[in-house]
């Protein structure tokens, strides 16, 4: 093969196994299909496709009132431990448990329990067939896969309505996570791509070319174009979700969800059914829309069965090479698991506060995902004015999940020792006056959440491709993705033993999320993202001539 076909492969969508970059000739031939590759250029249809898509996948099934419904579940089908078993139904001001996997355990700990699992079994499917987003033209038909499953899974919940089915109702909650976040794990999978062929990315290389623009500023650019595209399609989704979400007040109205405990119940398991369906219209336009961009050739000797397991060992071995990747590497295992727990334990504080209320949890959710919109597209507007990189971006961000607290202690942040989030939760160990106890600190977190935290998500994400050899694009991505959910089980899992060692205490778990949030913040602040492109370019040319992509995998 030519060093000029291995260039034009190199810049495809799916990159292939081994790049060459030993030359300004080199570089210039990479941009110019950049440009040329007009039968992959993103087009304004397709881009809108991909952001309604993120639309009808918004959580709100699988992470939202899945959860919410298997949590009412438990606690109505569980009892107070101050009294003999199943005696005394519970209460909100008595614990709730339920035996589960061989123990006695608080209806909260068995959420966070579940959630482990749940969490590692998707690391393992994601383990196998994570790779598959990078191999052949596979990925769409996983997305679509996934989708069809958890629009399906959606549904079956209206099966689901009467308490003594919590058993059933622990199924479908993990089904719900997994397919929600496999479909969301491939259908990020295409947004590298999506940002690189877009016109005025492809129009920045030509000037590159023409001598118009430096190299360096066609990287900031291109930069640039994929924060735009991660932070719009956040924004649209949350726009339409408040939309969804005000046609789930009328459904709760109609359903008399506030005139019984049964009533409440089944609008948890209608709203569920109606999320899915609303993701499955939303996700058509993209399923037939998506252009189906080439990927790599599946390596001699590797199956789909094994190319998992493989690409991960070389993807974290070659990692070990790239000091900034894996610095960020390190970053994103410990505050996901930080932010994932935090909101998983947040949360089924927040179903207790409310008392399951579907009306009470939709109307926060409309809170939280109005200020999510806004706190992400004004993050965005910041960023464009000022042409600001995706480094600051994600640290200003992060510092805000660390330092997070009401505002009229706002003052504290110029003290030595400032107020987290954590410690919020953690105050109510000792004290039921604060600690995500009351109602109005429940308002108060969602608007807090949707402007300072949710940024997190378009930013994390764009940062990975930052820290990441352009050709193994989406090798990274699937490496990070496992990290991701590896983590996401470690906590929940912790969390969980740490309520029950504490007899039942829910708001323990604060304590080591604090610790672990804090510590995982020196790891970003150490990655240097120009030293890593240096390193990436290295690392490039070495993986040229070792073919560790290629034969390595053998």
């Amino acid at each position: 093969m030519t060093t000029e076909k291995k260039v034009e492969e190199a810049v495809a969508d799916v990159p292939p196994d081994v790049v060459s970059v030993t030359s300004d000739k080199d570089k210039e031939a990479e941009l110019t299909d950049s440009v040329t590759s007009a039968g992959f250029t993103t087009t304004r249809l397709e881009l809108w496709a991909f952001y309604l898509y993120y639309v009808g996948n918004n959580g709100l099934s699988g992470f939202n009132f899945g959860p919410s419904q298997f949590q009412n579940l438990l606690f109505l089908a569980g009892y107070d431990p101050s009294q003999p078993p199943y005696t005394a139904p519970c209460t909100s001001d008595s614990g709730c448990v339920l035996p589960y996997l061989g123990e006695i355990r608080d209806v909260n700990s068995i959420v966070l329990l579940t959630n482990g699992i749940s969490f590692a079994i998707q690391a393992v499917v994601l383990l196998v067939i994570g790779a598959w987003a990078d191999y052949g033209s596979w990925r769409p038909n996983i997305t679509i896969g996934f989708t069809v499953l958890a629009v399906a899974i959606s549904f079956a919940w209206l099966g689901v309505e009467d308490p003594s089915r919590w058993q059933a109702g622990v199924a479908l909650y993990m089904l719900g996570l997994i397919t929600y976040q496999g479909a969301l794990t491939f259908w990020t999978a295409a947004f590298p791509g999506l940002a690189r062929n877009l016109p005025e990315v492809q129009k920045s290389a030509h000037e590159v070319i023409s001598g118009q623009k430096d190299e360096q500023e066609h990287t900031d650019f291109e930069s640039l174009s994929r924060n735009r595209v991660s932070n719009i399609s956040f924004t649209v989704c949350s726009v339409g979700e408040v939309v969804i979400l005000a046609i789930m007040v009328g459904i709760i109205q109609g359903l008399r969800a506030g005139d019984s405990t049964e009533n409440n119940t089944r609008a948890f398991s209608v709203l569920i059914a109606f999320s899915g369906g609303v993701w499955f219209l939303c996700a058509l336009p993209w399923f037939f829309l998506e252009k189906r961009r080439p990927g790599l050739p599946l390596p001699p000797g590797a199956s789909l069965l094994t190319i998992g397991f493989k690409q991960t060992y070389v993807a974290l071995r070659e990692c070990m090479r790239l000091k900034q990747t894996f610095l960020y590497l390190v970053f994103y295992f410990l505050m996901g698991d930080v932010l994932n727990t935090t909101v998983t334990v947040i949360g089924t504080l927040q179903n207790s506060v409310v008392a399951y209320s579907t009306m009470q949890l939709t109307l926060l959710l409309v809170v939280g995902i109005v200020a999510q919109a806004m706190g992400i597209y004004l993050f965005w507007l910041v960023q464009k004015k000022y042409k600001i990189a995706t480094k600051p971006m994600l640290c200003f961000n992060v510092f805000w999940i660390i330092v997070g607290f009401p505002p009229r202690y706002l003052f504290l942040a110029l003290s030595p020792i400032s107020q987290v989030l954590t410690i919020w939760g953690l105050i109510g160990v000792h004290t039921d006056k604060f600690g995500f106890k009351h109602v109005w600190e429940i308002w108060l977190y969602q608007v807090f959440y949707g402007l300072m935290v949710c940024p997190w998500y378009a930013y994390s994400q764009t940062m990975i491709s930052e820290v990441s050899p352009l050709p193994q694009m989406f090798l990274f991505f699937a490496l990070f993705s496992v990290v991701g959910k590896t983590s996401a089980f470690i906590g929940p899992l912790v969390s969980s033993a740490i309520i029950t060692a504490s007899g039942n205490n829910n708001n323990m778990p604060f304590a080591f999320l604090f610790g672990l949030g804090t510590a995982s913040t020196i790891f970003l602040y150490m990655v240097d993202v120009k030293k890593s492109r240096v390193e990436c370019d290295d690392f490039v040319k070495a993986e040229a001539r070792r073919d560790a992509f290629g034969s390595g995998l053998e």
